[in-house]
């Protein structure tokens, strides 16, 4: 009997340091990563996250940097301390042990802060992040996921609980920032438009924007450029991930339908910006009208495009206009050769629509800004010509006068 009470205690004696040194292993990783990351571009998001709240959801759509962010966050405000862990649940070790175990395991050896990595790949990640809210009184959750999940509209577990924050691309700005190593602030859209050319004067007599610009149009959104290897065919991956891990996943739509959903990228691209015809998609892909809206509205939710509305109208009426939802995707379809108004109004509306509302403009306008602001987007504007009603964002206008603003300025909004 009391052979087998030892046994039995040494049974346990080694799932303990087991289980110790799982966590251990998560631990090197963290060191490791930590040590070693690099972010040239430090993310506004950094400072806006609220300190006081205890679960966080980061997200972004895939290649923005969502991994990084968290490094980056721990690195900034952690160091190596102990208190804070990186975790991946891409990690086999999940396919094994519950998250809840790990983070109780962590909690009791006096972890605190927990950043989670690619929480949707975890079947139940929202019950087991509600109880650790609820059981786990002092740990601080951040977690990173698709731009697919709708947090808050679609997740009554996690509902009045998670504070979400969306991490986009860079933005001119930083780009600029980055590439000429400059330290440019960020302005609002009311600045810009009331100081365009003072702000504009003063960015300039440090350097030339338009030297940097047509770069970001074409690369610079995607933090991935910074990596070694070809951008576009990286690119080029990252779309079809997108499409095939998390639209098809998260929205549950079979792996047999995933051509149909990169046949409607396709013709989408090939034509935006443009009105969006459904029935004639319809027929294409041979899907029904409902199902062109419902993948429509994926790929929009995974940052692939953007919708415009008439004012008054929303989803689930067809849109006045697809968008892409930037620059570099236009110039990732090498069937069709980028159309230059389109690069303009794509910057334009992507730039804007994180922190304002845009609808069809009206009156030879694309874009009415927050219900009162219309705005013309152009290459250049012939002085005669000139709409006083209007605001104008002009390509290869360095620094502006009046109504006129340099398009690339949008780009600090920020």
């Amino acid at each position: 009997m009391q052979s087998r009470l030892a046994k039995i205690e040494v049974f346990y004696y080694l799932c303990g340091l087991f289980k110790r040194e799982a966590v251990e292993s998560f631990y090197r990783t963290h060191k490791y990563l930590v040590e070693h990351v690099e972010s040239p571009v430090k993310r506004d998001l950094m400072y806006q996250i609220d300190k006081n709240s205890r679960l966080v959801g980061i997200k972004g759509s895939r290649g923005v940097g969502k991994t990084t962010f968290l490094l980056q966050y721990a690195k900034e405000n952690y160091g190596l301390d102990r208190s804070c862990l990186y975790i991946n649940l891409n990690n086999l070790y999940f396919t094994e042990h519950t998250l809840r175990d790990f983070a109780e395991r962590f909690y009791g050896q006096g972890g605190r802060v927990l950043l989670i990595d690619q929480v949707f790949k975890y079947p139940g990640w929202s019950e087991e992040l509600k109880y650790c809210y609820d059981h786990l009184p002092e740990l601080k959750i951040i977690f990173s996921g698709s731009s697919v999940m709708r947090l808050k509209e679609e997740n009554p577990v996690l509902a009045g609980l998670v504070d979400s924050y969306n991490l986009r691309g860079f933005s001119f700005r930083e780009y600029l920032n980055l590439m000429a190593s400059t330290h440019f602030p960020s302005y609002s859209l009311s600045d810009i438009i009331t100081n365009h050319r003072a702000i504009a004067q003063e960015i300039c007599a440090q350097v030339n924007p338009l030297d940097y610009f047509p770069g970001y149009l074409h690369h610079g959104y995607y933090p991935f450029f910074l990596d070694k290897s070809n951008f576009s065919e990286n690119l080029v991956k990252n779309i079809n991930m997108i499409m095939e891990v998390d639209i098809l996943l998260i929205k549950q739509i079979e792996l047999s339908y995933l051509p149909k959903v990169r046949r409607l990228m396709y013709l989408l691209s090939v034509h935006s910006p443009a009105p969006t015809n459904v029935s004639q998609l319809s027929k294409d892909i041979q899907i029904s009208r409902a199902t062109v809206m419902n993948y429509i509205k994926s790929l929009k939710d995974a940052r692939l495009i953007n919708m415009l509305y008439r004012v008054g109208e929303e989803f689930p009426k067809k849109p006045a206009m697809v968008y892409m939802h930037n620059t570099n995707i236009i110039y990732s379809n090498r069937s069709v050769q980028a159309d230059p108004q389109s690069i303009r109004e794509t910057f334009f509306y992507n730039t804007l629509h994180k922190d304002h509302r845009l609808n069809m403009g009206s009156k030879n306008a694309q874009f009415l800004v927050n219900r009162e602001l219309l705005f013309r987007i152009q290459g250049s504007v012939p002085r005669s010509r000139i709409n006083p009603h209007f605001y104008y964002a002009v390509d290869d206008l360095k620094i502006g006068s009046e109504n006129l603003i340099p398009l690339w300025l949008f780009g600090f909004v920020y």
